[in-house]
């Protein structure tokens, strides 16, 4: 048997077709990434997505502006999810996260330790760490305290540029050992997600498929999918 690049014994592939979803888990829920550029109408676009269906959180992903260009930017919409119950979620910067006073910030491999962000932004702010395709920085985030780890790109994206393509047996294997939700994304559309929320994802993570078109459309579908 070859180990997985993380220094783990691969997964059995029939894990996954075991799997079995506790009834104390909560079912899996929708959890918005905005694209990169949400000025001009789109806070109009983020209220019509959030009357469309129980969306869970929102992911705030600015790139190339400065702290305070981007709290000018964030503000409205993170109004616009106090007013809908969605958790707001900074990407990446945990400075702008305090600024905001939001639900939480995401934080992918360079971004820093977890441990650190719980220290600036205190015990109730949601903690997501990005871990590609790796059982073993995904067991490393939750040890640090970690609210969430997401998984992923399970499908080709042009949202941003990936490297790592992992089977959905990891999402089976997680939701089996683990508390921790665990969040699939990359490439997710309401025609790809279903075998994510089977194999045990607590959260779809998407953006393109809905940004990309029809927003209000898109969070129907996927409320079909998720039996929202």
């Amino acid at each position: 048997m070859t180990e997985h690049e993380d220094g783990l014994p691969p997964l059995d592939p029939n894990f996954a077709d075991q799997f079995r979803r506790d009834d104390r888990r909560p079912p899996c829920q929708l959890y918005l990434i905005s694209p990169l550029d949400v000025t001009g109408g789109f806070a109009d676009r983020l209220k019509r997505a959030f009357d469309a269906g129980p969306v869970a959180a929102f992911q705030f992903r600015v790139k190339g502006v400065d702290q305070h260009e981007a709290a000018g930017l964030a503000e409205p919409l993170q109004r616009i999810c106090g007013d809908a119950d969605v958790a707001f979620i900074v990407n990446d910067d945990v400075g702008l996260a305090k600024r905001l006073g939001a639900d939480g910030v995401h934080l992918g491999q360079g971004d820093g330790d977890p441990r650190d962000a719980r220290a600036l932004l205190g015990p109730a702010a949601q903690i997501g760490v990005t871990c590609h395709d790796s059982r073993h920085l995904a067991m490393e985030a939750g040890e640090g305290g970690a609210d969430y780890v997401a998984f992923g790109a399970f499908y080709p994206t042009a949202t941003k540029e990936t490297h790592h393509r992992p089977e959905p047996v990891i999402l089976s294997w997680w939701s089996t050992v683990f508390e921790i939700p665990c969040v699939a994304i990359g490439g997710i559309t309401p025609q790809n997600a279903a075998p994510l929320v089977a194999a045990g994802a607590d959260f779809l993570a998407v953006s393109g498929a809905v940004w990309g078109g029809d927003e209000v459309a898109a969070i129907r579908a996927f409320g079909a999918i998720l039996n929202l």
